[in-house]
């Protein structure tokens, strides 16, 4: 695993470094803590004379009104670095790769042009590689999306996302088997190009000279961590912020409606299970994912693995960045 004893190791070649035009990214699972490690960055770069700028790279968080469930930081937590790419979307708007790509690769690089350090935080994998990798996303055709959202909704995202499994082992492991909006997409680029969704991806070849830090924090205290951090939100409000977003039409929303936690209360509202259970099966939901973020980014030879509860954790990713930097 390289670099996570001590955050060193080599850079690949394909992940090119130097000059002024280095891109950062924060990455792992959901509640290692990135966000909080993306602030420290910025701030300490800036106080070394290179302003740094978090763009958000969850999918989650681009959702206007999806505050607590996705854990976004305050504006006081923000602590005065600019936050790009949050509450862009109504709830209602499906999520889109390509989109996002346009959005965050124009705020980069303008944030490069300026002398400005992007430092690109989330655990939305896809969109992560959207970013930094030469990744184009294949075409769409009405006429097959329509028919795989008609049986999506005749026979369930469960049994779609079986066939997906057959098709694509490596596909299906990826995403979550509830989110039917993703396994329809999987299957049209598998009919529409005779090939797995995952061989869509390309090797990693980064479009941008980048530095990727990865938080690596041991599945025992990543669980608590979750089961935590769940907790927290339902005591900071999420079942009244779910009550609200309702009424602007996140049940109707084909992806915010599946978010983790969203989906689960709102099941909850509609009287399908009790809180408790509610709140279980987020925890469960969570974990689950978190497990598909690790195996996502581990096989990124090019991201430096940190503990997340390091002491010196800054500053070690600091190291990582400065030679890029220079």
């Amino acid at each position: 695993m390289r670099g996570e004893q001590d955050g060193t190791g080599a850079v690949p070649a394909r992940c090119h470094t130097g000059g002024v035009s280095t891109v950062i990214a924060v990455v792992g699972a959901t509640a290692a803590g990135k966000s909080d490690l993306g602030v420290d960055l910025a701030t300490a770069l800036g106080a070394q004379g290179t302003p740094g700028e978090v763009v958000n790279a969850d999918s989650m968080q681009l959702y206007r009104g999806m505050d607590v469930g996705t854990a976004k930081l305050t504006v006081p937590e923000r602590r005065g670095v600019p936050h790009h790419l949050l509450d862009i979307w109504p709830v209602t708007e499906a999520a889109n790769a390509a989109e996002y790509q346009r959005l965050a690769r124009a705020r980069v690089e303008a944030l490069l042009a300026d002398g400005r350090a992007p430092i690109l935080v989330g655990g939305s994998g896809l969109y992560v590689r959207a970013v930094l990798d030469e990744l184009e996303f294949p075409g769409t055709d009405p006429k097959v999306r329509r028919r795989l959202e008609a049986e999506l909704a005749q026979v369930g995202p469960a049994a779609l996302h079986a066939r997906l499994a057959r098709v694509d082992p490596a596909a299906a492991a990826a995403i979550l088997p509830s989110n039917g909006r993703r396994v329809v997409r999987a299957l049209e680029v598998v009919e529409l190009t005779g090939r797995p969704f995952t061989a869509t991806l390309p090797e990693h070849v980064s479009r941008y000279p980048c530095v990727q830090i990865g938080l690596s924090v041991p599945r025992p205290e990543l669980d608590e961590r979750i089961e935590r951090r769940v907790h927290r939100m339902w005591a900071a409000g999420l079942v009244e912020e779910v009550r609200e977003l309702e009424k602007a039409g996140l049940r109707e929303g084909r992806t915010a409606s599946r978010a983790l936690g969203y989906a689960q209360v709102l099941r909850f509202l509609a009287g399908e299970c009790d809180e408790e259970t509610a709140r279980a099966e987020t925890v469960q939901a969570t974990r689950k994912f978190a497990r598909r973020q690790e195996s996502w980014f581990r096989r990124d030879p090019r991201i430096h693995w940190l503990p997340y509860d390091a002491a010196d954790l800054t500053e070690r990713a600091l190291r990582l960045v400065a030679p890029a930097a220079a």
